[in-house]
């Protein structure tokens, strides 16, 4: 559906909230004294999804101020039998929502979509009054916060921070009846799918319609028990069907709740037939080996930091990335916006989903951590294109992995979490080094010399026993267990085009250069007998790190087509 925040669970009729909205600063916290949700100063406006750091927020302020307030007022015809839904992308991090001077309840975690029941609160006599307080403090380093730097000037790999609104808000009704979430899970080997349908109510009628390449496969009229059913469907002739980033094949799915009543709830979905796996040291993608050729995406853009400022620059960014010869990306330290994904997988695009880091070790950041992943591995696990999730990178958040047990449990419980959570993708313990428990053995390794290498990753016992970030690449008590090896990161060749300042992890002075480089890195990868997939880092520049393949406006560094000649060796 054009424009729908949720392109995984549409409806029709939704108010785009996105525009011009009050806002003001509360560095002294005063606004809950000062009842600024009926009382609110008017001091500047700020266009809505981009955050105040921004320049296409209109204010282009990146200094500190935790506390920030937003009011906007709406109308809403009186319907009856409906409930009306506000519904946020992401908000970063704790938010109070008010409407018309009542606390309506709060939500805390900077990226994830959550949803508040406003039926209650909504006035449709006149213009409803929405206030909203974010609660952002820079410099807690127990929440997750991903690239966003807890100091106000961005340095090393660190970025601008993200305060606020910065994904669409909206407003939807739904019949009294509705449906709430369902779940979809591909069996290519079954060759069949199962639906898990969670309703607000006991006792409903589902139509559930089916359909592949615009032409019906199956319809059904199930009775619904109770809140929640499981659903399994029978699918014939499926081969064909599967999908992958070379055939990113969909079948469209309707749910319409109560057929015939009044008030039906009629809700758009997708799924795609696809299995990863692997089988010792090798990635199967449908029951086929697959060899993986990543790119690092951080998802920032220019003027507007980790919001896209249209689908267009999200659909760029994923035709730039296969024509440059990847098959997919590893979204480091962001939970992307959904209409990405939904980009992916219609484009056909594999993701890599990525927690964002806290950066100590305490009980409050395990408890953040453990709260927004759940929220993240429910909102996306319908997406095709994700095939991997990594709850921990480098070790952030846990830096003393080596030698404190507490650490290691809470990376081995993070890992079988995510794993009760999601059964069908495949999980990491710990991206780079310092690995345990993990489904793939994923190594970041910046050296540049072909010939360091080309012997480093020549002969697997060698590889084993290096430490190519000066780091252990297992923890003790752990062994390889014949796992597929990935260089997850590598690369980071920075090269200055017009005349942009920065750093990478090597320099290049040239286009001849460049390209030269690329090669010396990535042709020791293909050569090995042992790696099966690699994630070059990255695919743009991002502030003062220019070691992208692309600017930060998206201009290749060298052509499009030398690019994908060394990212595929051919």
């Amino acid at each position: 559906m054009k424009g729908y925040p949720r392109p995984q669970f549409a409806r029709e009729n939704w108010i785009n909230l996105n525009g011009i909205w009050d806002f003001c600063f509360d560095d002294q916290n005063q606004g809950l004294e000062k009842k600024y949700y009926n009382n609110f100063p008017e001091e500047k406006k700020i266009l809505v999804p981009f955050a105040y750091e921004t320049k296409l927020s209109g204010i282009n302020d990146t200094s500190q101020h935790d506390i920030v307030w937003y009011r906007k007022t709406f109308y809403v015809d009186k319907s009856q039998d409906y409930i009306v839904m506000l519904n946020f992308g992401a908000v970063d991090y704790h938010m109070m929502l008010y409407l018309n001077d009542y606390l309506v309840g709060e939500h805390q975690g900077g990226h994830t979509s959550f949803s508040f029941d406003i039926t209650d609160y909504i006035s449709y006599e006149k213009n409803n009054n929405l206030v909203i307080r974010v609660y952002d403090p820079m410099k807690d380093l127990s929440i997750p916060r991903g690239k966003q730097y807890w100091k106000e000037k961005n340095e090393g790999i660190y970025y601008t921070k993200t305060t606020g609104i910065w994904q669409t808000v909206w407003i939807e009704k739904v019949p009294e009846k509705h449906l709430l979430s369902v779940k979809i899970t591909p069996d290519i080997d079954n060759s069949n799918v199962k639906f898990e349908i969670l309703t607000n109510q006991k006792n409903s009628i589902l139509d559930l319609n089916i359909e592949y390449s615009k032409k019906t496969i199956i319809e059904k009229k199930i009775n619904l028990d109770d809140e929640l059913s499981s659903i399994t469907i029978d699918l014939e002739n499926i081969e064909d069907n599967y999908w992958s980033p070379e055939n990113p094949n969909l079948y469209d799915v309707s749910f319409v709740l109560n057929p015939g009543s009044k008030n039906p709830d009629i809700v758009k979905s997708y799924f795609g037939l696809r299995k990863i796996s692997v089988n010792k040291n090798q990635i199967y993608l449908n029951n086929k080996p697959y060899y993986l050729r990543l790119v690092l995406d951080q998802g920032y853009y220019l003027d507007s930091l980790l919001t896209s400022k249209t689908d267009e620059d999200l659909i760029n960014d994923i035709k730039l990335t296969k024509a440059m010869g990847f098959n997919g990306v590893r979204k480091h330290q962001k939970i992307e916006e959904e209409r990405y994904l939904y980009y992916a997988d219609k484009m056909g695009l594999l993701v890599w989903g990525e927690l964002p880091s806290a950066f100590e070790f305490t009980k409050k950041s395990q408890e953040n951590l453990l709260k927004e992943w759940k929220e993240v591995i429910k909102r996306d696990f319908n997406h095709p294109s994700i095939i991997t999730w990594v709850p921990i990178n480098e070790s952030w958040g846990v830096p003393n992995l080596m030698k404190d047990k507490s650490q290691i449990e809470f990376t081995q419980k993070i890992f079988r979490f995510t794993k009760k959570l999601d059964p069908t993708r495949l999980v990491v313990f710990n991206d780079g080094w310092e690995l345990g428990e993990t489904d793939l053995f994923n190594i970041h390794d910046y050296e540049s010399d072909y010939d360091i290498l080309k012997n480093r990753y020549s002969d697997i016992n060698k590889l084993l026993n290096s430490k190519p970030g000066f780091k252990n690449l297992l923890i003790p008590g752990f062994n390889y267990n014949d796992q597929p090896i990935l260089v997850s990161e590598f690369g980071g060749v920075s090269y200055a085009k017009n005349g942009d300042k920065g750093w990478g992890y090597s320099v290049a002075t040239s286009d001849e250069d460049f390209e030269k480089r690329l090669q010396n890195i990535f042709k020791p990868i293909y050569e090995s007998p042992f790696v099966k997939g690699f994630c070059y880092t990255q695919l743009t520049d991002v502030q003062q790190e220019i070691n992208g393949l692309l600017t930060a406006s998206r201009k290749p560094k060298i052509s499009i087509e030398k690019i994908k000649k060394i990212v595929c060796q051919n």
